[in-house]
């Protein structure tokens, strides 16, 4: 028999930060790697991470990324042997995975029969029943009629969870509650199924009541061998996308990890799975949280690639995934048997997004100005603190061509109330600028009553929503004192007056100093949509106040020492805080250990020419496609009515009425592309 043998160069079909996690164990193991690139990224990380990188086409992934002519081509012209499609875009196509070994090409993944067999939910969930795996009660046949779809709901009983057969990654997801919203629900569905994977064929199931999302993480070789690397808990979600997740999964039992783990290594077996794959159930809790031995769980799908949430795998097993996947796909054994693995530890993952959580989640693009990280190691084989997984630089531009997460950030501690306190303190950690970011609700989820009790369900964002949306950690107080404190150690820094002895001069100082009575300054702010005025007097005598609201406060600041120039210590009232305070144009961040926000410094000449921004207008809150209008010229609309449906970052969003009125005129057409704040229709109010 022939002795396997290892790559000498790959083609990584991805971009981002799984294609920089793929460098990296390659790098490591001595395997070259070339990228592929669109418009967007010519200039991206994972172009900078691989050592050759091949142009493939536009921004949009439909003309790059989704390209596999090109991709193989590439391949083939830089002499990789093999491609590693990371996970998106390709990575679960069958038609790229057949292709690939047409080219002479290995795909480190799964063979496509596969695939095939697990891509279409309503097929696999068939051959999962006849292997022996417990399945949720639901309709997955072929007939599509939407008359016999709404008949089958009915059957089940609500509620019920419609899902794209060939979908993923939540697109293709509704819940519904009751009979009458079915059919709206049921075409919203079949659309976003068919922008996203060109198949809008569904399957209806029974809405598991307080759900879990625990998956587990099988490998297979080429030999016929297969472990599982134990599960991960991935309830907490918006959108039915993953938000959190953790391993182990909190409250699990041996035996009920044992079960689940040997009925997603038969599901792998069933399908002669090679390489990495995830088997993910839904587990319901018909008695509450506290008996999980009452859980109970059903076979929901299974991703035939590496999982976002891989990392958590690795910290609690000490094991590189990526690495097992190179070997298995160039023929070698698993690494380990079922008998060799262990858990170590507790690990918690959070995607870092770019998008605004009190806005429904809205995605945002803009420039990172400011990408503050802990401290932290890209990846180690051994356990570690923090771990951050990245496909960006600061200065880098979030475009809305592709998926909003930004960052993975990653800790492992020896028990999971450890593991939260060090999420925790890397969320604190975490300075973006630029853009909208979800760290501090984040750092609200991993602090609410019900995560921190490990009470977790597929519920628990909108369960916990009163203290995880529209919550303000710093108040105007705080932000007021470092916007004035930043503005005037800036102008100091700016003018110091040092001369080329050393000597300062504080005559050329422009700090407020006086001979003699009293210095004054005011600022005029807008803080959360209201005007406030805040005036600092500083005494001969030396000390501050700070005037604010009808309140006096007693200020002292100084630049912290050793660091960079963001970093300001404050005492305020006789609290000392240390802060990292940035300033873009008019709006200063203020960044503290207990959280951040924003407060914008109102230049009153700058806004003099301003004029109320015209009534009536519904604007584009981001660059996307325009996939259709509920309403024509002339239609009367109530408060919060839907208007239009937009597509972007891979999501569809849709525009509400503000208020009552008659809707005056569509500016657009279905398919159209527009641009962040193009004004979509005219709405005359009522």
């Amino acid at each position: 028999m022939k002795t396997p043998t290892m790559f000498k160069k790959i083609l990584i079909a991805n971009r981002g930060e799984i294609a920089c996690r793929v460098a990296q164990t390659a790098l490591r193991m001595g395997v070259q790697t070339v990228a592929v690139y669109s418009d967007a990224d010519a200039d991206a990380r994972h172009v900078r991470a691989c050592d050759e990188a091949v142009y493939i086409g536009g921004s949009a992934p439909k003309d790059s990324y989704l390209r596999w002519e090109k991709i193989i081509e590439a391949a083939r012209a830089t002499g990789a042997q093999a491609i590693h499609p990371g996970y998106g875009f390709l990575s679960e196509n069958v038609d790229f995975a057949k292709a690939c070994v047409q080219a002479g090409l290995v795909f480190i993944g799964p063979p496509a029969s596969a695939i095939q067999a697990m891509g279409l939910k309503a097929e696999s969930k068939q051959l999962m029943e006849k292997a022996g795996v417990p399945l949720v009660p639901g309709y997955h046949g072929s007939d599509q009629d939407d008359a016999l779809l709404q008949r089958e709901a009915d059957r089940i009983g609500y509620p019920v969870l419609i899902k794209a057969s060939a979908g993923g990654g939540g697109k293709g997801m509704r819940a519904v509650d009751k009979a009458e919203d079915f059919a709206d629900a049921l075409a919203s569905c079949k659309r976003e199924a068919i922008n996203s994977f060109g198949d809008d064929a569904v399957l209806i199931e029974k809405y598991v009541q307080r759900p879990r999302h625990i998956e587990i993480q099988v490998f297979g070789d080429t030999l016929g061998n297969y472990v599982y690397l134990f599960e991960r808990d991935c309830s907490v979600q918006r959108r039915h996308q993953k938000v959190l997740e953790e391993a182990p999964a909190p409250g699990m039992t041996a035996e009920l990890r044992a079960r689940m783990g040997q009925a997603a290594v038969e599901a792998a077996r069933a399908v002669n799975y090679v390489g990495a794959g995830t088997v993910e159930f839904i587990v319901e809790q018909p008695q509450g949280y506290a008996h999980p031995e009452a859980m109970k769980f059903f076979f929901m799908e299974m991703n035939t690639r590496l999982q976002v949430e891989h990392p958590v795998t690795e910290a609690i097993t000490g094991l590189d995934l990526v690495e097992w996947q190179l070997r298995v796909a160039c023929g070698e054994p698993l690494p380990l048997q079922q008998h060799d693995l262990q858990i170590n530890g507790h690990a918690i993952e959070a995607r870092i997004c770019a998008e605004n959580p009190d806005n429904n989640f809205l995605p945002a693009t803009g420039t990172l100005q400011v990408y503050g990280l802990p401290p932290y190691s890209y990846f180690e084989r051994a356990p570690l603190s923090v771990r951050v997984d990245s496909g960006v630089r600061e200065g880098d531009t979030i475009s809305p061509y592709y998926d909003s997460m930004v960052a993975k950030l990653i800790v492992h501690g020896a028990t999971r109330e450890e593991a939260l306190a060090r999420m925790d303190t890397a969320l604190a950690q975490t300075h973006i600028v630029g853009l909208a970011t979800n760290v501090q609700f984040l750092r609200h989820v991993v602090r609410s009553a019900s995560f921190e009790s490990a009470q977790l369900d597929t519920a628990l964002i909108p369960r916990e929503a009163n203290v995880l949306f529209n919550r303000e950690d710093i108040g105007l107080t705080l932000a007021a004192a470092a916007t004035v404190a930043q503005a005037v150690l800036r102008e100091q820094r700016k003018a110091a007056g040092v001369d080329v002895n050393g000597w300062t001069d504080p005559w050329a100082q422009r700090d407020g100093w006086l001979s003699h009575g009293v210095s004054r300054r005011s600022f005029a702010l807008n803080f959360k949509g209201e005007a406030h005025s805040a005036v600092l007097t500083r005494p001969r005598a030396g000390g501050m106040q700070l005037a604010l609201a009808g309140g006096e406060h007693t200020l002292q600041f100084a630049q912290s020492p050793d660091t960079d120039a963001s970093a300001i210590d404050i005492t305020l009232d006789g609290e000392r805080l240390a802060l990292q305070v940035y300033r873009t144009g008019d709006v200063v961040h203020v960044f503290a250990a207990h959280g951040s926000t924003q407060i914008t410094v109102v230049d009153a000449l700058a806004h003099a020419g301003d004029v109320q921004q015209e009534g009536g207008r519904l604007t584009a809150p981001m660059p996307g496609k325009v996939v259709s209008f509920a309403v024509k010229a002339g239609d009367a609309v109530k408060k919060g009515q839907a208007l239009a449906v937009m597509e972007a970052m891979k999501m569809e969003h849709t525009i509400a009425a503000p208020s009552d009125g008659t809707v005056g005129e569509l500016l657009f057409a279905p398919g159209d592309q527009v641009t962040e704040g193009a004004e979509l229709l005219r709405l005359e109010a009522a």
